[in-house]
């Protein structure tokens, strides 16, 4: 098929859409719904509609490039393993997944139907596809994403099962090295920026995570005293409703507006997905107390040590961090070089 790539205009709304030539057919698609993807670029705002626009732009034509066709009905028949991992890819968009992950996925798809056309998939096409990622970190990344995937397929009825190599690669564990001298480097966060010097606080003192359940924080989170957070299952990692007691020196630092708003924009819409990620580069540059296994997670683990140093309580922290089982809470712990524990060795109920 011969296809234009797309260009990317705005209508008199506003509203951003592409047109292309597909065998000297004129399209103008303002989502990706009729490819049986779910990027829409007018549900986002200001700069991410544009950037947006553009992922809708690269994913069309690599779409119509790799054999696709514009769905006509909305339960398409399906006739390869393209179409089903087309079908769950969109599954789990229409999920409630971090943006982070669903890139990943589409990174995936993209990947490994690059050159497929009509063709299945075959353990060596898939080995072939792993073995472009030389990093062990990024290898273990894709292969998990690529799992997902399959399993989605797999459950929306393709078959048989692809067996391809599923080992892991070993890698140098990395460690979120905690804080001692706590109140030093908080004091020079809040010199350089109040916004990351708060997110570094709710880290610390409610153990939250900075880039998803932190920067998404609104007014309306907040019980009316400000003593507490609540969470619901869709907004953190867990899946679970969650409500976190908000220490004092958090609250008198607080000052409420509109229960929509976010906490740090001061507007309903919230900053990007990089905007704690950027700050935290900008100021370890500057800083002359951060080590290099620092990061805004740090906070939270030095939070977890102070929390079961003071309780010795590990059920406490599990609530605490929102892990989905004791086990993973252990785990944590002994990576951030507290005493060896075995689940066998802590108080049962």
């Amino acid at each position: 098929m011969h296809i234009t790539y797309p260009k990317i205009s705005k209508d008199i709304n506003n509203n951003y859409f592409i047109t292309f030539y597909a065998n000297n057919r004129r399209i103008r698609l303002y989502s990706s719904k009729k490819i049986g993807r779910n990027t829409h670029p007018n549900r986002y705002n200001g700069e991410e509609q544009i950037e947006m626009a553009y992922v809708l732009a690269a994913e069309v034509y690599n779409h119509f490039r790799n054999g696709g066709k514009l769905l006509e009905k909305e339960n398409q028949k399906i006739y390869c393993h393209k179409d089903y991992l087309w079908v769950a890819l969109k599954k789990k968009k229409e999920a409630n997944y971090s943006n982070h992950y669903l890139k990943l996925l589409d990174r995936v798809y993209l990947g490994i139907t690059e050159n497929l056309g009509s063709q299945n998939l075959s353990s060596k096409s898939l080995n072939s596809y792993l073995s472009r990622y030389t990093n062990s970190s990024s290898f273990n990344t894709i292969k998990k994403h690529l799992n997902a995937l399959l399993e989605g397929a797999y459950a929306v009825g393709m078959s048989p099962k692809i067996e391809y190599d599923k080992r892991s690669r070993k890698t140098k564990a990395k460690l979120h090295k905690p804080f001692d001298d706590l109140s030093s480097v908080l004091s020079e966060i809040k010199d350089f920026n109040f916004n990351l010097y708060l997110c570094c606080l709710l880290t610390y003192g409610c153990l939250l995570r900075p880039h998803r359940e932190i920067r998404l924080l609104t007014w309306g989170d907040f019980s009316e005293d400000l003593s507490f957070i609540s969470l619901s299952g869709d907004q953190n990692k867990s899946g679970r409703n969650r409500i976190v007691p908000v220490p004092t020196y958090i609250k008198k630092l607080l000052q409420p507006g509109p229960k929509e708003n976010n906490i740090f924009s001061k507007n309903q819409n919230p900053f990007n997905e990089d905007y704690f990620k950027s700050l935290w580069t900008k100021f370890k540059k500057k800083s002359k107390q951060i080590s290099k296994n620092q990061t805004l997670y740090s906070f939270r683990h030095t939070g977890a040590i102070r929390l079961f140093e003071k309780t010795k309580d590990i059920t406490k922290l599990q609530k605490a961090m929102g892990h989905s089982s004791m086990r993973v809470s252990l785990t944590y712990l002994r990576g951030l070089e507290i005493a060896e524990l075995k689940e066998e060795d802590m108080p049962m109920v």
